[in-house]
């Protein structure tokens, strides 16, 4: 299919049905190795992505997301990882995805031609001037995903995109173009592949940035969480006592205090009493680093 390069024969489907597990195998992974690798190209648009996601989250504004097929679920997919692992509220990261839940079970075709619904998903995101949206659609021609990259940018709406294939209308049409041109996938435009696998690589490496940018990883320790579980309790228990430098039942004391809230633990158990410890966070924007350096940590 002209202009669709996901569409385009493999070097590595010939054949394909004949060879053994092992070499089908090797063959798909060598594929997705190399779809990983082309986001390496992309850095500096994905660098400026997070920027703008850090700063739009910063300022008390929200960042969604939108997408359609194997491209929406990588998307929500990121979505979801927010709250768990940067502890971004939900309400803060709308998700738009073609069909709504409903899809989630059973994946239909034609929601993604749906421009209507795209401006619906819109409306009802409340998604505004100041915002922005992260689109994400494999061919960069999903009517749905590219409906509401238009609309949203007509709005004042940062629009962020990430495609797959070059001169694309979701590319051409943003503030932020991303493509990661992965080519032909292994199974002739099957892009749950190859193209979903770098976008979901890609969504990771923003997302990573975004949670550095607000203060939200300190030393590869996420520490924005709140410990709400038992499996949190411990992981929390463990990076207090990792960046404060002091014994498990001590970090679980500071996290008593807090009601499990790691940053502020972090520095109660470095010396800081709570309320020092909530305006040494609020006067650094969050950040750990000039925090316990401030008392001398």
């Amino acid at each position: 299919m002209a202009g669709y390069s996901t569409e385009e024969r493999h070097p590595s489907s010939h054949g394909l049905q004949a060879v053994s597990a092992e070499v089908a195998l090797s063959r798909l992974l060598d594929a997705q190795q190399a779809a990983i690798g082309a986001i390496r190209p992309a850095m500096p648009a994905l660098a400026r992505a997070a920027q703008i996601a850090t700063d739009v989250l910063r300022d008390g504004r929200r960042l969604g997301y939108a997408g359609a097929g194997s491209s929406g679920l990588m998307a929500l997919s990121d979505r979801l990882e927010l709250a768990g692992t940067f502890g971004i509220a939900p309400e803060r990261t709308p998700m738009l995805f073609a069909g709504g839940a409903e899809a989630l079970s059973h994946m239909v075709g034609g929601v993604e031609d749906d421009t209507g619904l795209a401006l619906r998903d819109l409306l009802a995101s409340g998604l505004d001037a100041g915002d922005a949206v992260i689109c994400l659609s494999a061919s960069g021609r999903t009517p749905y995903t590219v409906e509401i990259a238009r609309q949203a940018k007509a709005q004042g709406v940062t629009v962020i995109a990430i495609a797959n294939v070059a001169g694309s209308p979701l590319l051409d049409g943003a503030d932020v173009a991303i493509l990661i041109e992965t080519g032909a996938e292994v199974v002739a435009g099957s892009t749950r592949l190859g193209a979903a696998t770098a976008q979901k690589v890609a969504l990771n490496m923003l997302s990573v940035l975004l949670g550095i940018g607000l203060g939200h990883v300190h030393e590869g320790y996420m520490v924005n969480v709140v410990a709400d579980n038992a499996k949190l309790v411990d992981r929390a228990t463990r990076i207090v006592a990792a960046v404060s430098g002091v014994a498990p039942d001590k970090a679980r004391a500071a996290l008593d205090r807090t009601l499990g809230a790691v940053k502020p633990a972090i520095l109660i158990a470095a010396g800081a009493d709570p309320a020092t410890a909530a305006g040494l966070l609020d006067r650094h924007g969050g950040h750990l680093g000039p925090a316990l350096r401030e008392i001398g940590r």
